[in-house]
């Protein structure tokens, strides 16, 4: 996917379709770093603006920029950290419970 090409609202029905419980935007503060931690759910996103760095499993940070996109089982350890600019991402989740619609 790139962020070019699509709009929030095409994320939205894209990853509804595909069994995703919800699609939310967020939008973090410049500099804001997320140290190692997990979510109860599967996560699916874009990057629409800034930049960030994704460590999953302790492995080296992954640089993401406008249009690149990124996966996440539930209850991965992961940390993130974002660009001075601030970043914004569209993500869809989906509850481990839930699962595949």
């Amino acid at each position: 996917m790139n962020q070019a090409t699509i709009t929030l609202d095409q994320f939205r029905a894209l990853m509804l379709a595909a069994g995703y419980d919800e699609v939310v935007e967020r939008k973090w503060e410049p500099s804001t770093m997320a140290d190692t931690h997990t979510h109860p759910f599967e996560a699916n996103a874009i990057v629409v603006q800034g930049e960030m760095l994704l460590t999953v499993n302790g492995q080296a940070p992954r640089k993401l920029l406008p249009g690149d996109s990124f996966h996440l089982n539930a209850n991965v350890p992961h940390a993130e950290a974002y660009s001075a600019a601030g970043t914004t991402y569209w993500v869809a989740r989906r509850n481990v419970a839930t699962g595949p619609k």
